[in-house]
């Protein structure tokens, strides 16, 4: 209860602030206007807060599921651009208090405010006015995000060259797809034009690197019609990533959570997919192998769960020539695979979602998530080996994507 007052506190708080800034730029406007904005303002705040309280005791899945995704989406976009409005103003707020102090012990106030009115406009109201454009700006990124960005499924070309290749796999075709998270979508046409884009590409191999669902099982029912048609030459491979094992969610029993994982697994097969749990697979003759390798989630930063058991995963590959793993958490690369692994050419990897926030262009990539992941977004080399990170088919809690769209990786297999 406690947690929830503290959020609830500091949510009105910057409520509270952010209007100040609204309420000083409508100080002209026509009253039936201010009163519009006002109740609007105060309208969209109480329903976030609200959806919080409900989902606290009601249970979050117990919101019906277009209300419970845009109603988490919209905390997003309404929250976090407020919170660049205000470092603006407490810039100004700094500013105006250090003044006070200035002239409370040089000349008097009157005189400094008089000063002031016979320059325009004033600092304050210049961070203040620059402050709304800013938050704004983000607005209007978010809201985008949600309505043509989150469906704005991007292909990317990539070769990545391989030691030892065998020349039956010269050329490899790999379409990789990361982070789907069924639970966030509200409709089926998105994943449809999605899996026909990754059809057209008349694929060897798909990999999907985990996160099917956010927590329930479930979840993915509805689209097993859809991702079941994803066709491939050798197949389509799959893991678990951390979202799958049912880890955030409160289960009646151990049973429950158990039965929960059986079911996704059921799903893989029933979509013909084949899940890796610390497996793999072998292509081709006995003196030209390739192996696909999948383990179970394993995390280096100590915020996710590790299952995964990399050594029992390689059991049986030890003669194949070419060796390609897939592992969900990018940690994974540099906190054991190219430690103790460097028979593994390739990783395949999905999890930060690019952060769902970023700026790229030709040449410079900038995410929040490079603060948290070395490793965050494409393809990343070190001696012989090779990293590839998925930015994510899906979304999670924000139903956009800003500067950071859906991404359908197209790998193709080189000699080096």
């Amino acid at each position: 209860m406690i947690p929830l007052l503290v959020a609830t506190a500091l949510l009105f708080l910057i409520d509270l602030y952010a209007f100040q800034a609204i309420r000083s730029v409508m100080h002209n406007s026509n009253i039936s206007w201010r009163r519009i904005i006002t109740i609007i303002y105060w309208s969209i705040s109480i329903i976030c807060i609200g959806f919080i309280w409900y989902a606290t005791f009601f249970g979050y899945y117990s919101v019906p599921k277009l209300l419970r995704v845009y109603l988490t989406g919209a905390l997003v976009v309404f929250y976090i651009p407020k919170l660049f409005l205000i470092v603006f103003l407490l810039i100004d707020d700094l500013i105006r208090g250090g003044k006070w102090l200035t002239t409370f012990f040089t000349t008097s106030t009157k005189n400094a405010v008089t000063e002031n009115s016979q320059k325009g406009i004033s600092r304050s109201q210049f961070l203040t006015q620059t402050g709304l454009v800013v938050s704004g700006f983000f607005l209007f990124q978010f809201v985008y995000g949600i309505v043509r960005t989150a469906y704005n499924y991007q292909l990317r070309r990539v070769k990545i060259a391989v030691r030892n290749l065998p020349a039956e796999f010269e050329g490899l075709k790999i379409v990789q797809v990361s982070d789907i998270h069924s639970g966030s979508f509200t409709r089926k046409d998105p994943l449809v034009a999605a899996v026909k884009m990754i059809n057209e590409e008349n694929p060897d191999l798909i990999f999907f690197t985990g996160d099917l669902v956010n927590n329930e099982s479930t979840e993915a029912l509805e689209y097993i019609d859809v991702f079941g048609k994803m066709k491939a030459k050798h197949g389509v491979y799959s893991i678990f990533g951390n979202h799958d094992y049912g880890d955030y969610m409160s289960w009646d029993s151990p049973k429950a959570k158990a039965d929960n994982l059986k079911l996704l697994e059921d799903i893989h097969a029933r979509m013909g997919w084949k899940l890796l749990r610390n497996q793999n697979v072998l292509l081709g003759n006995e003196e030209n192998q390739l192996a696909i390798i999948g383990v179970e989630n394993w995390s280096n930063t100590g915020r996710f769960q590790t299952y995964g058991d990399l050594k029992k995963a390689l059991e049986g590959t030890e003669n194949a020539k070419t060796k390609l793993l897939l592992s969900h958490d990018p940690s994974h690369w540099n906190g054991e695979v190219t430690k103790s692994y460097n028979d593994i050419d390739v990783t395949f990897s999905g999890h930060t979602h690019g952060f769902q926030f970023g700026v790229e262009i030709p040449g410079f990539k900038w995410s929040p998530a490079k603060f948290i992941y070395k490793q965050w977004a494409g393809l990343y080399q070190q001696a012989h080996q090779s990293l590839y990170i998925n930015r994510g088919l899906g979304f999670l809690a924000y139903n956009g994507r800003v500067g950071i769209p859906p991404e359908i990786t197209v790998i193709q297999l080189v000699k080096s």
